[in-house]
């Protein structure tokens, strides 16, 4: 599968999103899904992908920490594309063992915390959101930090056994406004609170104007940790 993603990347490498969407919606119909965070890009995505697929499988991960905006956003985007975004939650024994283990907030005493957090939280039920599927579409853009300037349009996601398809790669945080903009896409009200980026409520907070657009994701951690494992190499239990 490596050799194929390579060959990916050289046959749509000069071609814009909505062709590659186009093609590999139509290619791949009934193994090919899209996880939305609702974050900007992810809205932008959910109205190309829609657009050209009603019935695409868009599916979101609830953490069951998340902002109250996000679920406020989630509505919004039901309502307006006249959908049922498909959620998958944490196994309720997986999360009162963490509990037990952890407390309530113990993801702020150690990194090997925080990813056992996210691991239940997160990489568990997308583990079960992609089975049956092979092609996974991601709102990742190169920006957004310095542990994803180095994806590529096409990855193979060894832990998942699915090819990654990074859609908006190249996009600029420019870019990706202008469009929702211009389409009056609904989008999470706290990217008015700058709120760049925005994930689970006790892992998330506002930061500074120009500030680095992942700085407040797990702020208590150095720039190179700021993954919650969903996009690594590899994705393993902590």
């Amino acid at each position: 599968m490596r050799d194929k993603v390579l060959e990916l990347n050289r046959e749509f490498k000069n071609s814009d999103t909505k062709e590659i969407l186009e093609f590999f919606l139509k290619a791949y119909k009934g193994k090919i899904a899209f996880s939305s965070s609702f974050g900007a890009e992810d809205q932008v995505l959910t109205e190309m992908i829609l657009k050209i697929d009603a019935d695409a499988e868009i599916f979101t991960l609830d953490t069951a920490r998340l902002p109250y905006e996000t679920y406020d956003v989630m509505d919004k985007t039901n309502l307006k594309y006249k959908t049922k975004i498909k959620v998958y939650f944490p196994k309720s024994s997986d999360v009162e063992n963490l509990y037990k283990y952890q407390g309530i907030n113990g993801f702020y005493k150690s990194i090997e915390n925080r990813k056992e957090c996210c691991y239940v939280r997160k990489i568990a039920p997308l583990k079960r959101a992609l089975e049956g599927v092979e092609v996974w579409i991601t709102g990742l853009r190169a920006q957004q930090s310095i542990s994803r300037q180095e994806m590529e349009l096409f990855e193979w996601d060894e832990a998942n056994g699915v090819i990654k398809l990074n859609p908006l790669l190249l996009w600029s945080q420019e870019d990706v406004w202008t469009y929702i903009r211009s389409k009056n896409i609904p989008y999470n009200a706290l990217h008015d609170k700058s709120y760049p980026s925005i994930g689970c409520a006790p892992c998330t907070r506002a930061v500074e104007e120009n500030a680095d657009i992942r700085s407040g994701r797990w702020w208590w951690e150095s720039p190179e940790h700021k993954e919650c494992g969903l996009h690594k190499k590899e994705i393993k239990k902590c």
